[in-house]
């Protein structure tokens, strides 16, 4: 075996069908005092449910959550937070929620209780992504690692299926970069292995029949190990293209990361052979990246960027961006490789491994 290193990160995880009735017992483990529940303007029922649960520890209800989360609404929620003597941030929803606290994490350090709804991961990393005049930054900080995570299947079961599908693709595609990531090691990739399994089984039938909790279950258990997989390990070529395709171009998060995921996999694969025994056995194939279009394809995902809003013209500007300082990545980063990748996901085409 090859010589690693691993590093867990700390936090707390509470899974399981009915654990959300367990989310007022934990903010009071934490010993916080006042928790700003965030979320979006679409899930503020939802948040003043749980800010009710909470009782005299809820400080209100931030209702401004963005995808992508814009500087502006940072700095906004972060301004409502101290207005309101928040010590604690209670995040409900998915990625731009989750992402919401920890914009206010990173500026004032407070503790994040996640209540994932979707399948996004973000609330197992210490991943922070902030948008500004255009582009996405990201980087890595503990402090916005949330310190306690509540998974409740039940949660996701009014998850529609067009959000479900793309939402527990992204999952996925947070496992295949941990397996191929520059500090990618034995742990992480088994759980990664797994996270795809557990997905791929999962979401055709939380499309189909979505009030099986079973599956909703298998989902969400999935979407941990990927949130868990990525926040161990670094990033690559599919992270870079997704942040540079959002960031810049404002394309949905997880319907871009659906689009890209199986080409970004073929890009690579050849380069990451362990990566691709890993997939094969999970996908029970030996064309993990056909597999992955195929499976995204049957949980009716999108599947050309051109579906998701991008514009052909933009094409030329986005490899140049992604080209840009790119992150590490196991085959090298070509400006003509990239471009014809990108072409190949505005256009939908089945991948092809190069």
């Amino acid at each position: 075996m090859r010589e690693f290193a691993y590093e867990a990160l700390p936090g707390r995880v509470v899974f399981g069908v009915g654990s959300l009735d367990r989310l007022a017992e934990e903010v009071e483990r934490l010993g916080v005092a006042k928790a700003l529940v965030l979320c979006t303007p679409q899930q503020r029922g939802q948040a003043e449910d749980i800010a009710a649960r909470l009782g005299a520890r809820s400080a209100g209800v931030y209702d401004k959550a963005e995808m992508h989360v814009p500087i502006d609404v940072a700095k906004a929620a972060r301004a409502e937070a101290q207005r309101l003597g928040a010590d604690a941030c209670v995040a409900v929803g998915g990625g731009s929620t989750i992402g919401l606290g920890k914009a206010i994490a990173l500026e004032f350090g407070l503790p994040i209780i996640a209540v994932p709804t979707t399948y996004a991961g973000s609330e197992m990393t210490p991943i922070w992504g902030l948008t500004e005049d255009g582009v996405k930054k990201t980087g890595r900080d503990t402090k916005v690692l949330p310190t306690t995570v509540v998974y409740d299947p039940t949660l996701t079961l009014t998850l529609p299926d067009f959000i479900s599908g793309p939402s527990g693709m992204n999952a996925i595609a947070h496992c295949v970069e941990a397996m191929y990531s520059e500090t990618a090691n034995p742990i992480i990739s088994m759980m990664a292995e797994e996270g795809v399994r557990s997905l791929a089984r999962a979401l055709p039938i939380v499309v189909k029949q979505p009030d099986d909790i079973a599956a909703r279950t298998d989902a969400l258990y999935g979407a941990y190990l990927s949130g868990a997989s990525l926040g161990a390990v670094g990033m690559a070529l599919h992270h870079k293209l997704c942040h540079t395709l959002g960031g810049s171009f404002n394309l949905p998060h997880a319907e871009t990361h659906t689009a890209v995921i199986p080409h970004a996999t073929a890009y690579n694969i050849g380069a990451a052979p362990d990566a691709y025994e890993r997939l094969c056995r999970a996908l029970n194939t030996d064309d993990p990246a056909g597999a992955l279009f195929d499976l995204a394809v049957s949980v009716g995902a999108k599947m050309s960027l051109a579906e998701v809003g991008m514009k052909e013209a933009d094409l030329d500007r986005a490899a140049d961006i992604a080209t840009q300082n790119p992150y590490y990545n196991p085959r090298p980063v070509t400006r003509e490789g990239i471009r014809a990748l990108l072409d190949d996901a505005y256009h939908g085409r089945r991948p092809r491994v190069a």
